[in-house]
């Protein structure tokens, strides 16, 4: 099994968390590029990392979307201390804040498979079976990326764990939000996703107690290691 080195930034502005992953991932397709132009190039190849964290109160904007679907003016933003930044994930526009697990997979998929979409499965798959730990039937949405949530005739369909990802000659970066205990008022003041008819859950919200951040880290990084046949290595 490949090795993943596990680092926990605890809570960290984005700005500083998305600087690091691209520093990351700069330097894993930097070192691709030398062993593709020398093939005596013998350095070891650099390893996979995964980092969790917490984010201060933010709305990201990915590549597909609208400004609009940010319900506040940049006046009302700083006001209520939330940063803001259009970033080139996919998806549309979301939020991070206090008590969401983040998780940010710097892999190299040239040495695990290169296919986006089964990458994207297993993000939503690895949320989709915490959830069923905890006794919440999480299940996909047919062209929307995440874990969702919905009543069992179909209805009000709800947003528990939200996907979006970058690559750069096949190197991830971004990943999943999962709320866990988020205070989900925030998600008042955007059209979470760009999705107008649908809404967003917690765990928290789901089960009426707060849940351990810590206890649904280590499920995630089970069911990690489950999907992608990975070892964690702490670092």
């Amino acid at each position: 099994m490949q090795k993943v080195i596990l680092e926990d930034l605890g809570r960290v502005d984005f700005k500083t968390a998305w600087d690091y992953q691209y520093e990351l991932q700069r330097a894993i397709i930097a070192q691709k590029n030398e062993r593709r132009d020398d093939p005596e190039y013998a350095a070891p190849l650099l390893p996979h990392r995964f980092l969790f964290c917490e984010h201060t109160p933010v709305y990201t904007l990915g590549k597909a979307g609208k400004i609009a679907h940010l319900l506040l003016s940049e006046t009302e933003l700083q006001s209520k201390n939330i940063d803001f930044y259009p970033i080139n994930r996919g998806g549309d526009i979301t939020f991070h804040g206090i008590g969401q697990v983040v998780g940010y997979p710097i892999f190299d998929l040239d040495r695990l498979f290169t296919d986006i979409g089964k990458y994207v499965r297993y993000l939503e798959e690895a949320a989709i079976r915490v959830c069923a730990d905890y006794g919440i039937v999480a299940q996909r949405s047919d062209g929307e990326s995440g874990a969702w949530l919905c009543n069992a005739d179909g209805t009000r369909w709800r947003k528990i764990c939200a996907v979006g990802i970058h690559l750069s000659r096949w190197v991830t970066m971004h990943g999943f939000a999962f709320n866990v205990n988020t205070d989900l008022r925030y998600y008042d003041h955007i059209v979470p996703c760009g999705i107008a008819d649908k809404g967003v859950t917690s765990l928290q919200a789901e089960l009426g107690r707060i849940v351990p951040e810590a206890e649904v880290k280590a499920k995630i990084l089970r069911e990690f290691s489950n999907l992608f046949e990975i070892d964690f290595i702490v670092s």
